[in-house]
Parts: C-alpha cells; sequence; structure tokens
C-alpha cells in the first residue's frame, strides 16, 4: 500500500521509535497520522494528532478504532521490558504485565482495527516485535516470551486476514537508540532507519523487516539454534551465576 495519503494510527507515538514512526509517516504524505500514548499530552509533534489510549484497557482500545475509524494503516509499536529472568523473578508481576501490553495489547488492537482496516480496503498492519522473538536472553527471558508470543500471534493475524486483503508486516530489530537502551554500550540503530525500512517494506507489500545486522543474523541461524546461538549464551550466564 502507498503511505502518501493513508490514515495512520501509531501506539507508543509519544517517544523514541513511536515518535519516529509517526514522523516519518507524515514526511511520506500520510494524509492523517493518529498518534496514540497513555497520556495525550505527550505526543507534541505538530503534524501528529494525539490520541488518548492504553492498549491493555480493552474499552478505551474499542473507543478508540470507532474514534479513528478511517485508519488504513495500524502501527502497534507499543510495549514494555522489565528486564527480567524466568525463575529467578521474585514474583510474576513482569512477566505477567509485558505479556499482557506486548501480546494482549497487540492483540486487542489487531481485534479492534482489523474491521475497521477491512472497510477502508484492507490496509496495513505493523507490529514491531524484537530479536527478542527469535531466542531467549536469560536477563530478559520474560519479554523474549512475550515478543515471541507477538511474532506468533503476527503470524497467524497475517493469514486470518488475507482474506480481506490487509497487509501484516513482523519488524525486528536488535537494539534500537531509544530510551529503553540507553547506558547500554552496543551497536544500536536508529529509530528514524527502523521507521525508514519499515515503510518501505509496507510500500513494497513485504511482510518482514530485519532491520540490522543482528536481527538478520539471528534469524538465519534458527535452524541450528542449539548449536549456534545458546552455547555462549549458556556460558555467559554460567560465567556470571557460578564464576571460577
Amino acid at each position: 500500500m502507498k503511505i502518501h495519503g493513508s490514515v495512520a494510527l501509531v501506539t507508543g507515538a509519544n517517544r523514541g521509535l513511536g515518535r519516529a514512526f509517526a514522523r516519518e509517516l507524515a514526511d511520506r504524505g500520510a494524509a492523517k497520522v493518529y498518534g496514540a500514548a497513555r497520556d495525550a499530552g505527550s505526543v507534541t509533534d505538530p503534524d501528529v494528532i494525539p490520541v488518548e489510549l492504553d492498549i491493555t484497557d480493552l474499552e478505551g482500545v474499542a473507543q478508540v478504532a470507532e474514534q479513528c475509524g478511517d485508519v488504513t494503516l495500524l502501527v502497534n509499536n507499543a510495549g514494555i521490558m522489565k528486564a527480567s529472568t524466568l525463575v529467578g523473578a521474585p514474583d510474576l508481576d513482569a512477566a505477567r504485565q509485558e505479556m499482557e501490553t506486548n501480546f494482549f495489547g497487540t492483540l486487542g488492537m489487531c481485534r479492534a482495527f482489523a474491521p475497521v482496516l477491512r472497510a477502508n480496503g484492507g490496509g496495513a498492519i505493523v507490529n514491531m516485535l524484537s530479536v527478542s522473538s527469535f531466542y531467549t536472553n536469560p536477563f530478559v527471558a520474560s519479554y523474549g516470551a512475550s515478543k515471541a508470543a507477538a511474532w506468533s500471534l503476527t503470524n497467524g493475524i497475517r493469514v486470518e486476514l488475507h482474506h480481506q486483503g490487509t497487509l501484516v508486516v513482523a519488524v525486528h530489530a536488535g537494539f534500537i537508540d531509544t530510551d529503553m537502551t540507553a547506558g547500554l554500550d552496543v551497536p544500536k540503530i536508529s529509530p528514524e532507519e527502523v521507521a525508514r525500512q519499515t515503510f518501505d517494506a509496507v510500500e513494497a507489500g513485504e511482510v518482514e523487516v530485519l532491520a540490522d545486522e543482528r536481527s538478520r543474523t539471528i534469524k538465519s541461524q534458527l535452524s541450528n539454534d542449539q548449536e549456534l546461538i545458546y552455547p555462549p549464551i549458556q556460558e555467559f550466564w554460567d560465567s556470571l551465576v557460578n564464576p571460577s
């Protein structure tokens, strides 16, 4: 689909990658860009229409879907990371919050806007996932589980909505230069570059974006993950929990 003339809604549009998504859409000539955030006042781009939305509130999601009934492109960007292990975490709170937002929140948005997109000719859904969709890092293990679930969700939604002509795009990236990775001394991709690649894919009708070298490498190793991906992770983890 063409971005020029489209009507888009971006969740988590108040900062970081969400703000870059909204800006890129406006720069490409979208007719209207809704920027959704829990605090609508934090969406400050003059070319973006602020919308108050908590994607874990299904009643609120339904209201926004009705309010924004002209949407042709949904960008599910909102997400959280609690940096929690699985067994060692003090409780299940982090895992529940991540699953509630990253999986159920995304699913709720897809369910609410699927009829809107159908009524408007099919359109497209973009789900912002992660390289953590592909493997488990024990330091952020529950986050990875939620993103793996969201990856599966994305593939399922794509199949389910094919009949109505809705393109469903999965976007994977490693470290993006946003607040979430502040303080990490690692190679990072800019949010603007992720946004550019994402909407290039939407316009080309592509279903997957592997935005950086890390995501491309990890995806290529999935068929041999137990030989290529997990041994170095295991070695590093063991060196921390049981140093010699």
